[in-house]
């Protein structure tokens, strides 16, 4: 009796480019490690799915099969995971489980990364399961209260996240101020290696490795990749040769350089990224110091270094997409400040009116439209009613804004004095008077009337708020505002670094502050057994500011109480003090600030109520004026957000 045979079907064959232990063909270093092809196998295997294996070990030395794992060792592993289950995929081949006895989870490498599983990367390279896995908390009896605090974007990436702890959001140990993504900070340390891979706010290493590790990041034990790259840092070994007259008088070309003489190339001794031909330029042959006039004009030509006439002027990036600025003279102010009012040294900033044919666009908030209309005179900015802020935010945000425009106003509210004179300096002044008011009690500052501080606000660093506000004032101090006089000298000294080296001191806190209470109470206990008791009971407070340390003498108070002062006007406020910096950077208010910080201290510090100067009371002598390069200031980015509706209707203008 013949017996019918079964015919077997074929496997089906396995491409080289899978993993031996995973089957999953996906090449990332950062998540799966090095992907390797051993010929022994006709497959491939990645470096993490061999070191959190359960049954393969490192038996050979260093360079010995893979990594160190011999070839046999990985047969008979991939004989042992055969035979077991993926708890994600449910397929076969899971080669990782959790590293606690009683549960039984396994999964393949990959999958237990979707699976949140938390593999270390340290001997013995366990893997713990969702419920098993290591985590991170704030502190125990953390008020809700300070949530306010807590940072809102990753320090890596600098985009929004939810300052919840989980799986995929982490935070530094050390300072509690560094909050990041997982897959950031697994990039990061892929990328800088055990000797740079630190904290990217608080530069700790030891501390923050240790942590890193234990929520399962891999810390390769190799150099920076920046420090690998062949011929990374080849081009700073280059010297500059090209002479960049706007006539080179030499037969051989620019880039020729002979070794002495008038063909010999000389670089600009400040930049070194320019030169010139000494015959090119008409500089004497014993001439070895020269400015190129980039460098001559950034230092306001006080340099004693001999500039060419025939090198052509640079002119600096115009706003995207707009037509070429058209240059236009501004009188220099002389070096010395005493023959100038505060005042006068910003109006010397103000644009000029452009000779041009101009159009007046008019943003209506409803519609969302741009309409051209026709305005040969001024540029206006229509408003109604006392909210200037509002309005002047969105005109900030539109996308034809330029900070180097001559701005007017026009009141169309009857009830103003000054609807009926539109672009008079009365209807300026009223306009930054209600202006400076408003941003005076804005959400971005705190304290009392006269001494603001900025405030930690996380829907205002969210919009940007910091760096429009900053413009404002810049805008406003140019075109004529009265003394500002509310900024705390705190603020004043961490914008301006003036006066220097100066510590800051409890004084200097906002008033009425949960931080300020905090450190108010530290400092005020008498005993060491009260400043215990005080310590105790404000934990969560010092815990979010790194502080929390035992204290066991009165004598170590005062480096706590400095550090909690650095916490909460320095360390937490870094953001909005960098945005709010760059702000004040429009049409170069911030550099003229930081030239003379002590003749501007009066005008920004030292009173509780704006001052109603007039344009004409500040009048001083004229001051020296003589002719330099009109390079336009580089126009404030726009930020392309929506605000809330306005009753007003906003003026901008476009060449």
């Amino acid at each position: 009796m013949r017996v019918k045979m079964k015919k077997l079907k074929p496997k089906p064959k396995v491409p080289e480019e899978s993993c031996a232990l995973c089957g999953s063909c996906d090449d990332d270093p950062v998540i799966l490690g090095d992907k390797v092809k051993v010929p022994e196998l006709k497959r491939s295997v990645h470096y993490f799915c061999l070191l959190t294996s359960c049954g393969v070990y490192q038996k050979g030395a260093e360079r010995e099969g893979v990594f160190g794992f011999l070839v046999n060792d990985i047969k008979r592993e991939m004989r042992r995971s055969s035979r077991l289950t993926c708890f994600g995929c449910h397929k076969k081949g899971a080669c990782v489980g959790c590293f606690v006895p009683r549960c039984r989870k396994k999964v393949h490498f990959p999958c237990g990364q979707r699976l949140e599983f938390v593999s270390q990367f340290k001997c013995p390279f366990p893997s713990y399961c969702p419920a098993h896995a290591p985590s991170q908390s704030l502190s125990p009896g953390l008020s809700p209260g300070l949530d306010l605090s807590l940072p809102q974007s990753c320090s890596v990436c600098l985009d929004p996240i939810d300052p919840l702890l989980s799986f995929s959001i982490l935070k530094c140990p050390s300072c509690h101020s560094s909050w990041f993504h997982r897959h950031c900070v697994q990039r990061q340390a892929h990328s800088s290696g055990l000797f740079f891979f630190r904290c990217t706010l608080c530069n700790n290493k030891d501390q923050f490795q240790e942590e890193m590790l234990r929520l399962g990041i891999h810390i390769p034990e190799r150099d920076a990749s920046w420090e690998l790259e062949t011929g990374a840092y080849s081009e700073l070994l280059e010297v500059y040769r090209h002479c960049d007259a706007e006539t080179c008088e030499c037969p051989e070309g620019r880039g020729h350089s002979a070794k002495t003489g008038y063909l010999e190339i000389i670089r600009c001794r400040l930049c070194g990224s320019r030169g010139t031909h000494r015959k090119c330029s008409g500089l004497r042959l014993e001439t070895r110091d020269w400015a190129c006039p980039d460098c001559t004009s950034a230092i306001d030509g006080k340099s004693v270094l001999m500039a060419s006439p025939n090198l052509p002027q640079r002119r600096s990036l115009s706003r995207i997409s707009s037509p070429p600025p058209v240059s236009h003279k501004r009188s220099r102010l002389s070096s010395s400040p005493s023959s100038a009012s505060p005042q006068k040294l910003f109006r010397s900033l103000r644009p000029r009116p452009r000779p041009q044919h101009q159009v007046t666009f008019r943003l209506r908030p409803r519609s969302g439209r741009h309409r051209p209309l026709t305005d040969r005179q001024h540029p206006l900015l229509e408003v109604s009613g006392e909210d200037v802020l509002a309005p002047s935010l969105e005109l900030l945000r539109s996308s034809e804004f330029d900070p180097n425009r001559e701005l007017s106003i026009r009141f169309t509210d009857n009830r103003t004095p000054f609807s009926s004179s539109p672009g008079t300096d009365g209807a300026l002044q009223h306009f930054l008077n209600l202006l400076l008011r408003q941003i005076q009690d804005c959400e971005v500052f705190e304290g009392p009337m006269g001494c603001k501080n900025l405030a930690l606000n996380a829907q205002a660093l969210k919009e940007d708020l910091y760096f429009d506000i900053g413009v404002l004032l810049a805008l406003a101090l140019v075109h004529g505002a009265p003394c500002l006089r509310f900024f705390s000298p705190a603020l004043y000294q961490l914008l301006f670094n003036f006066p220097q080296n100066q510590p800051l001191t409890l004084s200097h806190l906002t008033p009425g502050s949960p931080l300020t209470s905090t450190i108010q109470r530290i400092e005020a206990a008498q005993s060491i057994s009260e400043l215990q008791s005080v310590l105790s009971s404000c934990s969560d407070h010092l815990t979010l500011s790194g502080c929390n340390r035992p204290i066991k003498s009165l004598e170590e108070r005062a480096g706590l109480v400095d550090d909690l002062i650095a916490f909460s006007l320095i360390t937490r406020m870094q953001l909005p003090l960098q945005r709010f910096r760059e702000g004040l950077q429009t049409l170069g208010v911030f550099e003229q600030v930081q030239l003379y910080p002590s003749v501007f201290l009066p005008l920004f510090t030292g009173g509780g109520e704006l001052s109603h100067t007039s344009p004409a009371q500040d009048q001083a002598p004229e001051c020296g004026h003589q002719e330099q390069d009109h390079t336009p200031k580089r126009p404030v980015p726009s930020i392309g957000r929506r605000h809330q509706s306005t009753r007003g209707t906003l003026g901008l203008n476009q060449d």
